[in-house]
């Protein structure tokens, strides 16, 4: 199991091959909350799934998605998870 608690503002999430998905904002009990300031944002903030988290490692977010996938499930705010 992934101790999520590890998960900090500002850690890079990268898909499963390695590309950037996005920059954490926060961390809820559910999801991660990506900046809106990040050019992968477009301009709004995405949440994803606690669930697409495969692991935490060298200060990064690793997912078990690819990162296209990934940007095509993030959700925008008041939405639910993904």
């Amino acid at each position: 199991m992934i101790d999520m608690s590890k998960i900090a503002e500002h850690m890079e999430v990268v898909g499963s091959d390695g590309q950037h998905v996005g920059t954490i904002d926060s961390v809820d009990t559910t999801r991660l909350k990506l900046t809106k300031q990040d050019p992968a944002s477009g301009g709004q903030h995405r949440y994803i799934s606690f669930g697409a988290v495969a692991r935490i490692e060298d200060q990064k977010v690793h997912l078990s998605i690819p990162a296209s996938e990934a940007r095509s499930m993030t959700e925008t705010r008041g939405s639910d998870p993904v």
